[in-house]
């Protein structure tokens, strides 16, 4: 199950150096707006210690993490829903991802050139999210428009609550509001989900801020009580391309040395998986010990299937065991003699940290 996250915003504000540093995979980021014509496209393994404990207790020959994919998307600017500044391409390729981070500039640098001219947080957001809006807006007005003439002349009832549904959705965008605030019944999900709106897409805003603003947010963030809102994240996205350069060991010194517990990499991930509604199952042996993305609420044998199909097909029931109390027991044969291993039939919800073995019919 492959879940793809695109790094939008306006040019000039840190995109590509944040996409090189949680790929690390270099990516071409000069000074001059639209060097990225194409999106690029990298694959990030997911940091993930149960797993690394998991293999540690297998002795697994292999550890294969979990992955999300994220893809660099070139600048928008003001009129990129008409087509200024090639947004028509670029918001093709917004469509395509299951979520959006919008990057936005908060740092001061006289040599690298913002396209509006000022530093301001607030109108950068208030231009990118308008240009979604307005994107959305022609897609809602086509689809109601070819309704409405196909309503005509035959059982008008067919089409009318997509037609309410399209024209409510109408009144949100044209308020500059995200298509998100609709409310629909369960069965009216699937065709606001087939419209595939940008601002139907689940979305964070990751301020780009410089080092000396990360030194007074981290210690900030040590203060109790502290609210976060878990739609936003503050990153140094060149501090995090630097560290992207370094080996695990600079990387834990460094972190040791400022007194920071986590890198903007691994937090970007967190929320990145908070964002997607994901969570991780494992499998694990001598073999090799795996870990597995899906949707929270996945069923055990769609699950199963996210292994290989004919598991799911062939689905007979599961054995789980959290994680930690796999690693507490020391084995799954003690983990089972302490009742720690559950059976579980077709119809079990898999948990955030469940180890699974699976039985089906071949």
């Amino acid at each position: 199950m492959s879940f793809s996250i695109g790094i939008v915003g306006l040019p000039n504000v840190g995109k590509s150096t944040l996409f090189t540093a949680i790929t690390k995979k270099q990516v071409d980021c000069q000074n001059y707006p639209f060097c990225t014509i194409e999106p690029n496209v990298g694959v990030v393994a997911v940091p993930d210690d149960r797993l690394n404990q998991l293999t540690k207790l297998y002795d697994s020959a292999k550890t294969v993490p979990t992955t999300i994919e994220f893809v660099d998307i070139a600048g928008l600017v003001k009129g990129a829903s008409t087509g200024e500044g090639l947004g028509n391409k670029f918001l093709s390729h917004i469509r395509e991802v299951d979520a959006i981070i919008e990057v936005v500039r908060d740092f001061e640098n006289n040599d690298i050139i913002h396209v509006a001219g000022k530093i301001d947080p607030a109108d950068d957001i208030k231009t990118v999210n308008l240009e979604l809006i307005l994107a959305d807006l022609e897609t809602v007005s086509k689809r109601l428009s070819n309704l409405e003439k196909q309503a005509k002349g035959v059982a008008a009832k067919d089409f009318v609550k997509n037609i309410e549904i399209l024209k409510e959705l109408k009144n949100i965008l044209e308020q500059e509001k995200f298509a998100n605030e609709i409310s629909v019944a369960k069965e009216d999900t699937h065709f606001v989900k087939e419209l595939n709106l940008l601002t139907s897409k689940p979305i964070m805003y990751v301020y780009n801020i410089s080092e000396e603003s990360l030194q007074q947010t981290t210690k900030r963030a040590e203060a109790p009580n502290e609210e976060r809102s878990e739609g936003e994240l503050k990153i140094c996205a060149k501090l995090e391309a630097e560290l992207a350069a370094l080996s695990d060991e600079e990387v834990k010194e460094y972190l040791t040395e400022t007194g920071i517990k986590q890198t903007g990499l691994d937090k970007l991930i967190v929320k990145s998986y908070n964002l997607l509604n994901l969570i991780t199952f494992f499998t694990a042996g001598p073999k090799d010990s795996h870990a597995w993305t899906i949707a929270k609420g996945t069923l055990a044998p769609q699950a199963a299937g996210v292994i290989h199909t004919d598991f799911e097909q062939g689905f007979v029931r599961a054995e789980i065991v959290n994680w930690a109390d796999l690693i507490k027991a020391g084995g799954e044969t003690r983990a089972k003699e302490l009742g720690l291993v559950k059976t579980e039939g077709k119809n079990y919800e898999m948990k955030d940290g469940d180890t699974a073995y699976f039985l089906f019919n071949k």
